[in-house]
């Protein structure tokens, strides 16, 4: 069921580029953990399947080498075997599957690394075109007021934060560019537990953040 607090979702465009398989793995990860936790993206995403499939069969037939059935016999041969396990439900947890598959775990299997301000994150690793973190901000701590050289997704997990545009709870999504310049706030309560990948470093307007940027990796 949809979490009844969430307003903000993915836009369109990033859900087709989901769709066709163009986004970098960093924003594949928020746009899965945010359709797992969003009914009305997730409906959206299988529209948009539903279209590349009818597009697929549409379209004119390709020649085929005359070994390309064997040659895909052998590579399935030789992969390794599935595992059709069933995802183990996990009571309480703060994390949607996708997400869980990157941490091993949960909320409390996190390795957080401190970078200032209170603020703590964990990268985790996807390929080199986008990068992707855990972000976890003390209740009442504000982000560093910042810019953005390019695209930044942040999908909050727990808690909310607050900035020049909106608030954004557990299940809301907020979709960054180059136009927006803002100092996102942890509400009061539970710490602001947020996924965030970004395709171009952060533009930070003080010194000091600017200063500590190239140790944080943001």
């Amino acid at each position: 069921m949809e979490m009844k607090q969430i307003k903000h979702h993915l836009t369109e465009s990033l859900l087709l580029a989901y769709s066709a398989g163009t986004l970098p793995e960093a924003f594949n990860l928020v746009v899965a953990t945010h359709i797992s936790m969003c009914d009305t993206c997730r409906a959206a995403a299988s529209s948009y399947d539903a279209v590349g499939g009818e597009v697929m069969l549409e379209g004119a037939p390709e020649e085929m080498a005359e070994n390309a059935l064997a040659a895909t016999m052998a590579r399935i041969m030789r992969a390794d075997p599935v595992d059709r396990t069933p995802p183990v439900r996990v009571a309480n947890a703060v994390f949607p599957a996708p997400l869980r598959d990157y941490v091993n775990g949960d909320l409390g299997d996190v390795k957080w690394r401190k970078v200032g301000g209170g603020v703590s994150q964990m990268v985790l690793k996807t390929s080199d075109d986008a990068s992707v973190r855990l972000l976890r901000i003390p209740a009442g701590t504000a982000v560093p007021d910042h810019g953005h050289r390019g695209l930044e997704l942040t999908l909050v997990l727990q808690g909310a934060f607050v900035d020049e545009t909106d608030r954004f709870a557990a299940g809301d999504i907020e979709v960054a560019n180059e136009d927006l310049n803002h100092t996102p706030v942890a509400e009061a309560g539970a710490d602001c537990i947020c996924l965030a990948a970004t395709d171009a470093p952060l533009r930070f307007n003080g010194f000091m953040p600017r200063l500590a940027q190239r140790f944080m990796g943001i």
